[in-house]
């Protein structure tokens, strides 16, 4: 059959699949009982039946990737288990057969299909790749140590064989994930080999000039970097046989890569690169002596050879965090030349070629500092230990206790705290995104302010220019930095709407054709009940003082303050007339408003924060100018009123059978649907005694915020048309200002 054939394999790719399966079977990695085996191969061949591809973007047969991947790993990693089953019933599935591998394979080897599909959905762009955020999101999208690993020799495998492939841009694209994303993580896991060889290959697809020209240059010199090690070594294994050591010696060149970062962090040609290659010597050293002979090697090395202490690395003392332990030092060779030699034993190079992976077959390692480091960390204890509940533990469930990594539209990559909102998300972007944020976007979908983040979301912040942050928006973050800037922004809007409080009593002042006196003023502070001026004014721009009141309180205390207030004329006790019920009778329809004891011909007017209607349950309140302002008794303000100024408070109630129109603010909310606003609007319009006086709308994340101001006659007609509005479809709440 051709290649070409999307669904055929070919003889060579037959053979693969038998001899790496062969390979994983006979080598323990891979022990499948009889069942489980024709499972699979009834599963595989179900899916490729049912026209799922069996080649990937560069032309290569997905089952011979993933068996290449799973010996790979096995031979490099000594990885086995359920999760090489489970990278293979990956190869032609999808998240929507997961169910299925769940009922045919266990759950195990679902959980770990999951884990290889959640990493495949991640993508980013290169920046973001190069970061630990982005390297920690894998670890934790992944779940399983052993998916990374595999990640990671899955990766290798495909390297190796797309040199051919006529998808330039894919190649582009995973090489660019091999040189940013797996290299590195193998280098932190200790798999120097895995992860040279990942560097090597991106920059032979990437820098294609470059890689050539320094192969080719060390191939040219190959001969006389071989003799001059040869001068250079002689001398030592003169020195260590002497000393009865066993041990072997190897030179080692360079990496490709290694040579071209070399060039461009110093800004040189190839020839500029002296530390070409380094002298290993491996010793065979019992445990309990392996520090004193290397250092035994370095000091008969440093008698030879001229050496620079100032490039001394001592690794056998503190090893890196990966694991690597190796003595370093440069020293001056034949002809001048600077050389390093490593100094190591042979367990020390056993993980320094294969990482802490070498000595255990991986199941999972729990982390307990939700990153990479730590989990190495955890690895070693449980390789020291001999702990075999730490090695059989997942490492997501710590990682998904910290934190959160979620990207932009763009593909840029934040971390957050866990728990962490949308608001959190903008505060983070930007004080100025955070501000005037209304809600987002997140995987395509509108969300509040309020919607908490998970690690992989893509994440849009929706501001509106009119929005303004809020004191309750510290219960809606979770981080610190967002709360400070929230706290940061309100002081400044509050300080904001304190001078522009000022602006406007001054120039109600000033139109009055009054002075400011600041003598007055501060009275008037004291008097309106506050003990700070910044109070006062935040309670004029919060719209909880009348201003109107404020400047009859003003005139007051200025007459007072100069001496200009006059005395009221004496008034008969017989101009008083009070009503009796049979006047109350003939009123008819008018209404009027009884105050105290029935007195009548008093000015008063309907307080405009609570704006009472005929039949509510309301009292008077006397203002300094000497009229009454009626407010309803559960008026926001009523309190206030009581507590601060009880001694001009004055009892009040209806009379009559009502007839006047009273203006009345009423909040809708309701779903954002099609003809909503006209079912509404429509209500109202039918209404014999109901007038509609103005209208707004506005709507945000799928709901709309309707205020409406109607003119009504009493209280029994506005219940009934606010009990109308609650049965149109789509509507949440009316309530009444």
């Amino acid at each position: 059959m051709k290649k070409e054939d999307n669904q055929a394999f070919t003889p060579e790719e037959a053979e693969s699949v038998r001899r790496d399966f062969s390979y994983l079977r006979a080598g323990g990695f891979l022990q499948l009982p009889k069942e489980t085996k024709d499972a699979l191969y009834a599963f595989l061949a179900e899916k490729a039946e049912g026209g799922v591809p069996l080649r990937d973007a560069f032309g290569l047969n997905k089952i011979c990737n993933s068996l290449g991947a799973m010996r790979l790993a096995a031979v490099e990693i000594g990885l086995g288990g359920s999760v090489l089953l489970s990278r293979m019933v990956c190869s032609l599935a999808t998240e929507a057969h997961l169910p299925q591998i769940g009922r045919l394979f266990g759950r195990e080897v679902q959980q770990g299909a999951a884990a290889f599909f959640r990493v495949w959905k991640l993508a980013a762009k290169e920046e973001a790749m190069r970061t630990d955020n982005f390297r920690n999101l894998l670890v934790s999208q992944a779940g399983d140590m052993r998916v990374i690993l595999l990640l990671i020799a899955d990766c290798v495998y495909v390297m190796r064989n797309i040199r051919d492939t006529e998808n330039e841009a894919a190649r582009r694209t995973l090489s660019t994930e091999a040189a940013c994303l797996y290299a590195p993580i193998a280098h932190k896991l200790g798999l120097y080999k895995l992860k040279s060889e990942l560097e090597d290959l991106s920059l032979k697809y990437i820098e294609h000039d470059a890689y050539y020209m320094i192969k080719e240059k060390l191939n040219a010199t190959k001969k006389a970097r071989d003799a001059y090690i040869e001068r250079f070594t002689a001398p030592i294994k003169k020195l260590l046989d002497a000393e009865g050591l066993r041990y072997h010696m190897k030179g080692r060149t360079k990496s490709i890569h290694s040579i071209w970062q070399k060039m461009k962090k110093q800004q040189c040609g190839f020839e500029g690169v002296y530390d070409l290659f380094a002298i290993r010597i491996i010793l065979d050293a019992p445990a309990d002596k392996e520090k004193e002979q290397c250092w035994k090697v370095f000091s008969l090395i440093t008698d030879q050879y001229e050496s620079n202490l100032k490039r001394l690395r001592d690794w056998l003392t503190v090893p890196k965090s990966n694991g690597y332990e190796s003595l370093h030092i440069t020293v001056k060779g034949p002809e001048d030349k600077w050389v390093e030699v490593q100094i190591r034993t042979e367990r020390m190079d056993e993980i320094a070629e294969h990482g802490l992976a070498a000595h255990w077959r991986y199941k999972g390692v729990k982390s307990t500092d939700g990153g990479i480091d730590a989990w190495l960390a955890d690895i070693r204890s449980a390789l020291e230990t001999g702990n075999e509940s730490l090695l059989t533990e997942s490492l997501s469930s710590d990682l998904h206790e910290r934190e959160v990594y979620v990207f932009t539209p763009k593909g840029d990559l934040f971390c957050l705290p866990l728990g962490a909102t949308v608001l959190d998300f903008a505060y983070h972007i930007h004080s100025a995104v955070g501000n005037h944020c209304v809600g987002g976007r997140v995987n395509g979908k509108n969300v509040s302010m309020r919607q908490e983040l998970g690690s992989g979301d893509t994440v849009e912040v929706v501001t509106s220019s009119t929005q303004s942050p809020k004191p309750d928006w510290v219960n809606i973050v979770v981080s610190s930095h967002a709360r400070s800037k929230i706290r940061q922004a309100v002081r400044e809007l509050q300080a904001r709407n304190t001078v522009m409080a000022k602006e406007l009593l001054e120039r109600k002042l000033k139109n009055k054709k009054l002075e400011w006196d600041e003598a007055v003023v501060n009275q008037l502070v004291k008097k309106a009940g506050f003990k700070e001026a910044v109070e006062f004014y935040r309670a004029i721009g919060d719209e909880r003082l009348d201003v109107n009141e404020l400047i009859d309180m003003y005139v007051g205390l200025f007459k007072r303050e100069n001496n200009l207030l006059e005395r009221a004329a004496t008034r008969s006790a017989g101009e008083y007339n009070f009503e009796t019920e049979a006047e109350q009778r003939s009123a008819g329809d008018t209404d009027v408003l009884v105050i105290d004891r029935n007195l009548k011909g008093i000015d008063f007017q309907m307080a405009r924060c609570c704006n009472p209607v005929y039949g509510d349950d309301v009292f008077g309140f006397v203002t300094v100018s000497g009229g009454i302002k009626i407010h309803r008794t559960n008026c926001p303000n009523a309190p206030m009123l009581r507590e601060r100024f009880g001694y001009r408070i004055v009892k009040a109630r209806w009379a009559g059978k009502g007839g006047s129109k009273y203006p009345i603010t009423l909040n809708i909310v309701g779903n954002d649907d099609l003809g909503i606003v006209n079912n509404i609007t429509s209500i109202i319009s039918k209404e014999e005694h109901i007038m509609l006086r103005s209208i707004n709308i506005d709507s945000n994340d799928g709901l709309f915020f309707g205020i409406l101001t109607v003119l009504v006659d009493d209280t029994d007609k506005l219940e009934k048309l606010m009990k109308k509005l609650r049965t149109v479809k789509g509507v949440k709440a009316v309530s009444r200002t």
